[in-house]
């Protein structure tokens, strides 16, 4: 039995996933710091992972560090970088984060997760399904 072209687009359009329909906009909060003494701190630093939808806040301190060019650690609920930075250089730095390694590269949702192919580290969207590669980290 042939198919209608209709028929194949429906069949198409039920494969596709619920996520990748969605319209909602993704808002990522702003950073909260301080600085104290020789140091600055994010307040909402787990609450920041956790929308980013990280367990691990490993690559982000990578490469916050990096960014930052100082040693930066998590202290409890909270981020510590050595220096004194402004809350606008460190929501710089975590938007930079967001779309080289949250936000998918197709659709722009955050929807994504990391995984390895023949050793090359991706990023994969839940939403649309796309795959691409990370550029460093």
């Amino acid at each position: 039995m042939e198919l209608t072209y209709e028929q194949m687009l429906d069949r198409v359009y039920t494969q596709i996933p619920k996520k990748s329909l969605e319209k909602e906009r993704f808002e990522f909060p702003r950073v909260e710091s301080f600085i104290q003494g020789p140091k600055t701190y994010v307040k909402n630093f787990v609450q920041l992972i956790k929308v980013m939808r990280r367990e691990d806040p490993k690559d982000l301190l990578k490469f916050l560090t990096k960014e930052s060019a100082a040693p930066a650690k998590q202290e409890g609920e909270r981020l510590m970088i050595v220096g004194k930075f402004t809350e606008k250089q460190i929501n710089d730095w975590f938007n930079r984060f967001l779309e080289e390694f949250v936000l998918c590269k197709e659709c722009g949702k955050p929807d994504t997760h990391y995984i390895e192919h023949n050793g090359v580290r991706q990023l994969k969207c839940e939403a649309c399904g796309a795959i691409s590669p990370l550029r460093r980290g």
